[in-house]
């Protein structure tokens, strides 16, 4: 156990947490949940910053670092759904929430095929992250209690990342695609 993992546990055990707290009866509860969120998702680069710089790098982090993200950000976008309780929110929630759960699948079959490499990890995967954990906390900090105008900064990134999120499915799709076609 390194440094690393250890972070990407702690990000895991901060989830149950997020959900606790921001149902609360408490005035802050929405604020200190996405705050919270927002501590997690800054652990998700911590832990790569130093699995990279302290080469800890480790195939228990390999696996559990993405999904951790996936947990964060399905958890996360489950409770967003029940409160925001709309089609212009939920359509971009399936949106990302199935995005994960195919490339999480093609990942695997690439995997069992021997060509996980083309579907590593690229950048506009880490912009999407990225992304989604922004819309996530702020729409966590103000999605109930906020101005429309900060829920509607909170919708455009969702909608800027739910972008992003297809875009990124695009091109994993893309990448895997001659692999996918000799089978």
């Amino acid at each position: 156990m390194n440094i690393p993992n250890l972070l990407t546990f702690f990000r895991i055990i901060l989830i149950p947490v997020i959900v606790v707290i921001y149902y609360l009866p408490w005035h802050y509860a929405d604020i200190t949940a996405a705050a919270i969120f927002m501590a997690a998702a800054a652990t998700d680069w911590l832990d790569g910053y130093l699995a990279r710089k302290l080469n800890q790098s480790t195939p228990l982090g390999a696996f559990l670092d993405p999904v951790a993200d996936k947990l964060m950000v399905a958890i996360a976008l489950v409770i967003l759904t029940e409160v925001q309780a709309s089609l212009w929110f939920t359509l971009p929630a399936i949106v990302i929430i199935a995005r994960e759960i195919v490339i999480s699948a093609l990942r695997e079959w690439m995997a069992e095929l021997g060509e996980r490499a083309s579907v590593a990890v690229s950048y506009i995967g880490k912009v999407k992250t990225a992304m989604q954990m922004f819309s996530i906390t702020f729409l966590l900090a103000f999605g109930e209690s906020g101005s429309d105008f900060l829920l509607g900064i909170g919708y455009a990134a969702l909608y800027l990342a739910a972008g992003l999120t297809l875009w990124s499915m695009w091109q994993y799709l893309l990448a895997a695609w001659p692999s996918l076609r000799k089978q």
